[in-house]
């Protein structure tokens, strides 16, 4: 082995960049060789073009690429380098340094909190146009309705006990007709509906239909004074009589006065 190669080599630091500098040395070493140097005495000047080549060769052998970071590695090394350089260009930029970007971060994180917490998770309202049928495929009487509503207050579950009430209360309305068997009907559709036959009784119908929609499509859980009031709305309702319609009202009088000429 020359000079170069061997003294240089000795000394050449651990590890992979020991290693790629050890051949960097293998690679001048044959150079050295390839260019007519007897390897004891070093020649003055190494032709470029052997040297490249050599090198070249020299460390495109695997044993200089055994302990280079995978390509995983490499990408991760690359991320918390940029996010080094995006948290130092925002300390930077920002009024005391790191401790004001620390203050500025946790502020936000509060104010995140504190709209979550007051907020709740953000949900899709209905609008009239999109809101879901009040009853599903398969038709149930009002007494099916009532029963099932009823065995879910036993159980605590106070919004399937609500949603079962309400439609309880529409389906009797069908059943006595005063409402009209309409696949597709709303809560909201069907209290303004019953409200004209049953004006009494409109803002508590009104009042049933938020509760069965907040509990349905708002998200809201129901509760126990919520349930106990659309029972009794129905039980109310079962005694109610309807209202004689207008024209019932206004011909009336006439047929009575006629009646008496």
């Amino acid at each position: 082995m020359s000079l170069t190669g061997g003294v240089l080599a000795a000394t050449a630091p651990s590890g992979a960049g020991g290693t790629v500098v050890r051949g960097l040395l293998r690679a001048a070493d044959t150079a050295v060789r390839a260019a007519g140097g007897s390897g004891d005495e070093p020649p003055l000047t190494i032709p470029r073009d052997p040297a490249r080549e050599a090198a070249r060769r020299e460390l495109s052998k695997r044993l200089y690429h055994e302990n280079e970071p995978g390509l995983f590695q490499r990408a991760l090394n690359a991320f918390w380098d940029w996010l080094g350089r995006l948290l130092d260009s925002a300390a930077s930029a920002t009024p005391g340094g790191t401790i004001g970007l620390v203050v500025v971060v946790l502020f936000v994180v509060a104010v995140l909190a504190a709209l979550w917490w007051r907020l709740g998770t953000p949900r899709r309202q209905p609008t009239s146009s999109s809101a879901a049928a009040l009853f599903d495929d398969r038709p149930r009487s009002a007494a099916e309705h009532r029963a099932a509503a009823e065995a879910h207050a036993a159980q605590g579950h106070w919004n399937q006990a609500v949603q079962e009430r309400m439609r309880a209360i529409v389906r009797s309305l069908e059943e006595r007709t005063l409402l009209d068997v309409r696949p597709g009907r709303t809560a909201d559709e069907a209290a303004a509906e019953a409200g004209r036959s049953l004006p009494a009784h409109t803002d508590r119908l009104r009042a049933a239909a938020r509760e069965f929609d907040d509990v349905t499509y708002g998200g809201r859980r129901a509760t126990e004074q919520s349930y106990h009031r659309i029972a009794e709305l129905d039980r109310d309702l079962e005694r109610a009589r309807p209202a004689l319609t207008h024209s019932t009202t206004s011909t009336a009088p006439t047929a009575h006065q006629g009646a008496a000429e």
